[in-house]
């Protein structure tokens, strides 16, 4: 894996301005990777930019910048891209967020959705022409084992958790929609070139927390010293990303870069297709 050459093949990530996501960016880079940084911050991503290039000397780097709680935003960046690129080889939905408490977006959609699934969701419909351009391309979601939290008590009536909120609830059943994402995902993308899968990175030493309350900040600063490093974090996502070894490999769950069996009702077909219904409907996808 360490050899894998990706000259000339463009790479989108989400949140790729600090943790997993910059570190992402930098191993990619390294490899030979364009990078598109989608990130809603502009001075951040900056910063990243140039800290990727000095580390990489790789110059083929470029911003693009939304909020991934906005749909517009996704949308206008979408079509930058689209704008500037004709084919897309790996597109990584790393972005994601744990709120403070239960907040609606601009689009009415309870925040800790918008970002961690729908954003995701919406990104990769907009992109799926350029994806499927490619020679060969992977789209890789950045989930968590959180989701088997929210497994047990998974309600497609309340996925904006209307009732019962909690941060960690919220930030559970977003990753298990990643999961379940994928896997549906998988299947309709069956017979192209285009692959997905879906990981756990650990517990990362990582701006996750940036949005949370201060009791769920104090705990995360308490445990840093035994987190993963962003670097060690990357690693499943790297490995989804360049490893020929998962090149025929779709709609899976990794950890530790091997496949693992996700909650089981995350490959619930009834429960996927149900779930990318209501997805289209959230984001105003025909």
């Amino acid at each position: 894996m360490e050899n894998t050459n990706l000259d000339n093949k463009v790479c989108l990530i989400t949140g790729a301005n600090s943790g997993i996501g910059k570190a992402t960016a930098i191993e990619l880079a390294e490899r030979g990777a364009y990078i598109v940084m989608l990130c809603r911050n502009e001075k951040k991503a900056e910063q990243a930019r140039e800290e990727i290039i000095n580390k990489t000397g790789q110059t083929g780097i470029e911003i693009l910048l939304a909020d991934l709680a906005v749909q517009h935003d996704i949308r206008n960046a979408a079509q930058a891209f689209l704008d500037t690129f004709d084919q897309l080889d790996l597109l990584v939905n790393n972005a994601g967020i744990i709120a403070s408490g239960r907040q609606e977006t601009v689009d009415g959609i309870e925040k800790t959705l918008a970002v961690n699934h729908l954003a995701p969701f919406l990104l990769t419909h907009l992109l799926m022409d350029a994806l499927k351009a490619a020679p060969s391309a992977r789209v890789i979601n950045v989930s968590s084992e959180a989701h088997r939290t929210a497994a047990h008590a998974f309600d497609l009536n309340n996925l904006q958790l209307k009732e019962g909120f909690s941060p960690m609830k919220a930030y559970g059943v977003s990753k298990l929609c990643n999961i379940m994402f994928t896997h549906e995902l998988a299947k309709r993308t069956s017979g192209t070139r285009v692959t997905t899968n879906a990981l756990h990175p650990g517990v990362v030493r990582s701006r996750l927390t940036s949005e949370a309350s201060w009791f769920m900040y104090l705990l995360f600063a308490i445990g840093r010293p035994f987190m993963k490093s962003p670097q060690k974090g990357a690693e499943t996502t790297v490995y989804l990303a360049t490893s020929p070894e998962v090149e025929n490999t779709s709609g899976k769950y990794f950890k530790n870069k091997k496949e693992t069996q996700p909650a089981d009702i995350a490959y619930n077909d009834e429960l996927t297709e149900k779930l990318w219904e209501i997805s289209c409907q959230l984001t105003g996808i025909e």
